[in-house]
């Protein structure tokens, strides 16, 4: 799959924690607000 580009990029297994608590640390950082509407809708 990564040939055909169907991902982001693949992370060294050594930064696999830090690179996660990046992630976690800029989603826990915006505010939470609510949603008018039904919802999101994933494919």
């Amino acid at each position: 799959m990564s040939g055909k580009l169907y991902d982001d990029g693949v992370l060294d297994p050594r930064d696999t924690r830090t690179v996660l608590g990046i992630a976690l640390s800029a989603a826990h950082s915006g505010p939470i607000e609510g949603r008018r509407g039904y919802g999101v809708f994933r494919m």
